[in-house]
């Protein structure tokens, strides 16, 4: 498939490691609640469930070194727009006093790293 210049490829194979990566946390025994929380501040790739907490989870993909370690991806600034979103997210539902985490999955080549409560609101 070629790239084009709306970045249709970008989203399709992002789409895709989020599937990934939504399967791995199902083996890792989470619920998937959703896929691609948009609200006016963002956009969460996956909402879990872990136990008691209710996981946002960041998922980034890189195929090799050349753009640096997808985890080195989520800077503070794309951390502060997961948090809003978060937040978004659970005055919409009624439940701001849910236990959370913020999780980052990243997938290199066919290696996946998950941090777990990666960073703080």
């Amino acid at each position: 498939m070629e790239k084009n210049r709306t970045g249709t490829n970008n989203r399709r194979t992002g789409a895709a490691y989020e599937q990934a990566a939504g399967f791995y946390l199902e083996q890792m025994g989470y619920e998937i609640v959703a896929y691609n929380y948009r609200c006016r501040f963002g956009e969460i790739d996956i909402i879990a469930k872990d136990g008691p907490y209710l996981v946002f989870c960041e998922v980034k993909y890189r195929s090799g070194r050349g753009k640096g370690s997808p985890l080195e991806a989520v800077d503070g600034r794309k951390q502060q727009r997961i948090f809003r979103c978060a937040a978004c997210y659970l005055t919409e539902r009624g439940n701001t006093d849910a236990l959370c985490r913020f999780d980052v999955i990243g997938i290199e080549g066919t290696a996946v790293t998950h941090v777990k409560n990666a960073f703080t609101g």
